[in-house]
């Protein structure tokens, strides 16, 4: 690929991907809709859209992915929903993004991984911009939501983890879309009597799951093509802040001192364990 249609997919890319913050904090905190109707019609969404793009691609729809990576699945979206409850939209995005780093140096280093010193210093700096983050005050977020989103971004982890090595991305995140719209049209059985929704709602649920998760996830399973492994998991730095602007510019969230340098914490710290990884 042309290092121009790289740029430009990965640009869109993580559009999408901090879009689907400030979409599901305007649903949840601007409209009607609960977080298990609007979970479920993200994740039914999503999977029609990515069926279709298998279908249109390859012309038939092999069965693909697996039900524990639709399990996975399944709980970072739910979590991801019931987190932006209550959290703004950049406080849950950072906290989403450093749980799953966290989840997937974590496995790394219990594989054997080691580290230089330099990644450790990034690993002690990510740690204490989380604690200063979540310490009590007045702009700290809410701890239930803080521990949904990261629960959210551990299971978002493990489902990356698994999906390492599992052939056609795509295809593979299709059938996982398929299986966990229905467990979470279980979950919305369950939660039938509290279950609400507007238009509006529905609305901004179903952009999540076609265009920022759906569409989101084909175009930079083909941007990432085009980047080295150490580009493609640093650019990913950007997610947290395209948010914390969105929150600001969409649902006029304020943006902290505590929050501009925890995030400057987290994620300077992050970018060093990554940029300091040694090629596989």
């Amino acid at each position: 690929m042309r290092p121009a249609r790289v740029l430009l997919l990965t640009a869109l890319a993580m559009l999408a991907f901090s879009g689907n913050s400030v979409l599901c904090r305007l649903a949840l905190k601007h409209t009607g809709i609960d977080p298990a109707t609007f979970t479920s019609v993200r994740l039914v969404s999503g999977a029609a859209v990515l069926w279709l793009l298998v279908r249109v691609r390859d012309g038939h729809t092999a069965p693909a992915g697996n039900w524990p990576s639709a399990l996975a699945l399944f709980a970072y979206a739910a979590a991801f929903s019931w987190a932006y409850v209550s959290l703004p939209t950049a406080a849950g995005a950072l906290l989403l993004f450093g749980a799953v780093q966290a989840t997937m140096i974590g496995y790394g280093l219990w594989q054997g991984e080691r580290l230089a010193p330099r990644q450790t210093l990034g690993l002690l700096a990510a740690c204490v911009g989380l604690i200063a983050l979540l310490l009590p005050g007045l702009s700290a977020p809410p701890l239930g939501g803080a521990l949904l989103m990261m629960a959210a971004g551990v299971a978002w982890g493990v489902y990356s983890l698994r999906g390492k090595g599992a052939g056609d991305a795509t295809q593979t995140t299709s059938g996982n879309f398929q299986r966990a719209s229905v467990l979470t049209l279980a979950l919305s059985a369950l939660t039938l009597s509290q279950a609400n929704f507007d238009n509006t709602g529905l609305a901004y649920a179903v952009i999540s799951g076609a265009l920022t998760s759906g569409l989101g996830y084909a175009v930079w399973y083909t941007a990432v093509r085009g980047l080295p492994a150490t580009s493609a998991a640093t650019v990913q730095l950007s997610v947290p802040v395209i948010a914390a602007l969105g929150g600001a510019l969409f649902l006029n969230e304020p943006l902290t001192l505590r929050l501009i340098a925890s995030s400057l914490a987290i994620l300077g710290g992050v970018a060093l364990v990554i940029v300091g990884r040694r090629p596989n």
